[in-house]
């Protein structure tokens, strides 16, 4: 069992994520060595992970389990869900020093921690987190959170795991939209990184996209370290947390305006909003053109397919902004975004009228 490890050192809480391959298998060990001693553990899966897991799971439990199912869908990501994990809970009668697992990609693990912090203010938890995107993002810095029809995570807590376990085996079912959609947010932690970072990517895109060891470990601990770094000088997002949110505005507009649809996932989203993040602040003059076309070219080598008016018309721009809006960052009438100056140096105090939004996605619209 050859793991990397990370420890996250917040003001209220000090957890360890585990980085490696077939670490389920070991999972008794590594909660004994943790100081994990539930005796009821509720399972929270999704649905598309591979049933052989689940029993590796149940089998190195071996105390009372309860498993839930749950399809993995922005749509189920609400309030009705929550309550179906609390009352299980409640039913089962789960103290403080029981355990909720969650075994899936960020939508379980959002659904899951935000359960768990509310119930009886806080029991255990562990993230098992079986997307790229959760391992490199979701599954780290205690953001939970469900949606409503006024968008994406409007509803949530900051509650910390006690364990985030990455396997990199849960991987390798994945199909290569979902390694995409992973990649996304190992590219923008990059971005607000570094140019060394950046270029690592740059060099080994296919490696990676393609899970070749050890290229695969690399980007998933650099990320993680990367976000890991931003979360303990800003656990509950008052400032530079903010800069995780790159591309993000736009990305949660879009994702939201098509109503959470299958056509359009959260890292594809995220790879259009890194455009457009790039694209404003290069108009804006606060990016240069050299660094602007190292990432349009890079957004390119993993889907040149991906525009914006693949999925939008000049008819929406009124939705996407709607969205905006109510984006969390907002704290008066404009628009935050997180904007960037050169690759390695984001910046987040920047607002703009919404009719400037407007006319630039408009603007988007009509060019790609």
């Amino acid at each position: 069992m050859k793991k990397n490890k990370i420890i996250v050192k917040t003001k209220n809480s000090i957890y360890p994520i585990l980085i490696g391959s077939k670490l389920v298998n070991n999972l008794q060990k590594i909660l004994k060595q943790n100081l994990i001693k539930s005796s009821k553990y509720l399972i929270i899966v999704d649905k598309n992970v591979p049933k052989k897991f689940i029993n590796i799971i149940k089998k190195n439990l071996k105390k009372k389990i309860i498993l839930i199912k749950l399809l993995s869908s922005e749509k189920n990501k609400n309030q009705k869900k929550v309550d179906l994990i609390l009352n299980i809970l409640l039913k089962e009668n789960f103290n403080r020093n029981d355990c909720v697992i969650a075994v899936g990609g960020g939508i379980i693990g959002d659904l899951s921690a935000f359960a768990s912090s509310i119930f009886k203010r806080g029991l255990i938890f562990i993230n098992i987190p079986t997307t790229l995107l959760a391992q490199v993002d979701s599954s780290i810095g205690g953001k939970t959170g469900i949606n409503t029809k006024f968008g994406k995570n409007l509803i949530g807590s900051f509650y910390q795991p006690n364990l985030v376990i990455s396997d990199i085996e849960f991987l390798k079912s994945l199909p290569i939209r979902e390694i995409i959609c992973g990649y996304a947010e190992i590219l923008k932690h990059s971005i607000i990184d570094s140019k060394k970072k950046f270029y690592f990517l740059s060099k080994n895109i296919s490696k990676i996209i393609k899970l070749k060891s050890p290229y695969i470990e690399k980007s998933i601990y650099e990320s993680c370290l990367i976000k890991k770094k931003i979360i303990e000088k800003d656990e509950k997002e008052k400032n530079s947390r903010k800069l995780l949110n790159f591309g993000h505005t736009f990305a949660h507009a879009y994702e939201a305006s098509l109503k959470y649809s299958k056509k359009l996932n959260h890292g594809e989203a995220v790879i259009l909003g890194i455009n457009s993040a790039c694209e404003f602040s290069l108009k804006k003059n606060i990016l240069k053109k050299n660094d602007y076309k190292l990432i349009r070219n890079h957004t390119q080598k993993v889907s040149n397919k991906l525009t914006l008016n693949k999925f939008f018309t000049k008819n929406n721009v009124d939705k996407i902004v709607k969205y905006m809006i109510s984006d969390k960052k907002n704290i008066n009438e404009k628009i935050n975004l997180v904007l960037l100056k050169k690759i390695g140096s984001p910046t987040y105090k920047n607002f703009y009228n919404i009719s400037d939004i407007k006319k630039f996605t408009k603007n988007q619209l009509n060019s790609n």
